[in-house]
């Protein structure tokens, strides 16, 4: 074997303290859970309010571009000619 040495206890202060952040993030994705729960029970739709959460982290440029490029997307949708579909032989 090699004479290398680990610090034992550097590694289970690292890992211990992973382990105490990773039941933290459960503890914390439970009560969001709970709360899209109560506003499902209130008669929220849950999916708008998940949309409305990513809007919010996005700054006012980037929502603004994304919802200019829907818009043109889907004018040019309406506005075109359907594309003739090729039929089954």
């Amino acid at each position: 074997m090699s004479d290398i040495t680990l610090p034992g206890g550097r590694i289970r202060s690292f890992v211990e303290r992973i382990e105490h952040l990773d039941a933290e993030l459960q503890e914390l994705n439970e009560q969001k859970k709970e709360v899209f729960s109560e506003a499902k029970a209130e008669g929220f739709d849950v999916k708008i309010l998940k949309e409305i959460i990513k809007l919010r982290k996005q700054d006012q440029e980037e929502r603004d571009e994304r919802e200019t490029l829907l818009d043109l997307y889907m004018r040019a949708m309406e506005t075109s000619e359907p594309e003739p579909t090729a039929k089954a032989a």
